[in-house]
């Protein structure tokens, strides 16, 4: 059995259409995303349709409870002025832009799904948030420190964590377990700038998983966002 494990879309449409056709390439029956579906790109509405079209699984990320439960911007001390502007102006698009029924869609995103896949001999538990099993506001990067993730793993009782939020892919082996992060699909921080997803493969013996990174159009990406509201800033980021 394979499944895909997709994050932080942020409103990119063709990046989010390049991963969907690697998916189908592929033949993978069930995808499940880690949130983060808007902001910094101008097609949310068109990613929020998709997502639900497809019936694809999805987690509440920081932004979409930002900007579904219309909470504040608040200021982050790694942010310049300039990025604090641009992030305030482009979240409040996305608040101007989302329907109420697309605003109740986000607000209402589970905080964390957890998979259980039972085979004769062994049981499966993939556990799916955000961000951190105790906040969408923390991070967990490849060089957590082990002691940080084996406490996770004991606490939450599962084989396998998938989280984002980070914008940087990994796999992790955590004794015997697996931290996995798929990367961003919108808006990777990698040096290479593709669109990044995880595969898992799941058997009764063991769960192999896999990063597929795959380009898109960043000219589409940069029109789109400099043709809309949405501040240059983010137009930048892809020109890098």
């Amino acid at each position: 059995m394979q499944i895909a494990i997709v994050s932080d879309i942020h409103g990119n449409l063709p990046a989010w259409e390049a991963i969907l056709a690697d998916i189908r390439s592929r033949n993978i029956g069930q995808v499940y995303c880690l949130g983060d579906l808007v902001d910094f790109a101008p097609w949310d509405r068109e990613v929020i349709a998709s997502v639900r079209k497809l019936g694809i699984p999805c987690i509440l990320g920081n932004h979409d409870e930002r900007v579904g439960r219309n909470l504040p911007v608040v200021p982050k001390t790694k942010h310049s002025a300039r990025e604090q502007a641009a992030r305030e102006d482009a979240i409040n698009y996305t608040k101007s832009v989302l329907d109420e029924q697309e605003k109740a869609y986000l607000a209402e995103l589970p905080f964390s799904l957890t998979l259980t896949y039972k085979f004769p001999t062994r049981t499966w538990r993939i556990l799916l948030v955000h961000a951190h099993p105790n906040s969408n506001e923390r991070y967990i990067f490849a060089d957590e420190p082990l002691d940080n993730l084996r406490e996770i793993f004991q606490e939450q009782a599962c084989d396998v964590l998938c989280v984002g939020h980070t914008h940087y892919s990994y796999i992790r082996p955590v004794d015997g377990n697996w931290a996995i992060n798929p990367g961003s699909v919108g808006r990777s921080k990698e040096h290479n700038r593709l669109a990044s997803y995880a595969i898992l493969d799941i058997s009764e013996t063991a769960i192999r998983s896999a990063i597929i990174q795959v380009p898109f159009d960043r000219q589409a990406v940069i029109r789109g966002i400099e043709q809309s509201p949405i501040p240059n800033f983010y137009a930048e980021f892809w020109k890098q």
